[in-house]
């Protein structure tokens, strides 16, 4: 084959390699920035799951003096 055609060839694949990379790139460009766009979204109530249980319920059982003051401050029954 003649130099200039071997030269041709080479630059027609690596052109087609270079267009080949960059659409590769863009697409995992766009699939990352989607992805990332969808799961920092805002929240919408009721969309998200809570548990509702409190980590330790019996400490709620007896309140302690500290809260037995504060709920005296807010009835109005202070000493």
């Amino acid at each position: 084959m003649d130099e200039q055609t071997t030269k041709n060839i080479a630059y027609i694949l690596s052109m087609v390699v270079f267009v080949l990379m960059l659409r590769f790139i863009l697409s995992k460009g766009m699939e990352n920035r989607s992805r990332i766009l969808s799961e920092n979204a805002p929240k919408i109530a009721g969309d998200d799951m809570l548990g509702g249980a409190a980590k330790n319920p019996q400490q709620f059982d007896e309140p302690d003096d500290k809260a037995l003051e504060e709920m005296a401050k807010l009835l109005g029954e202070e000493e």
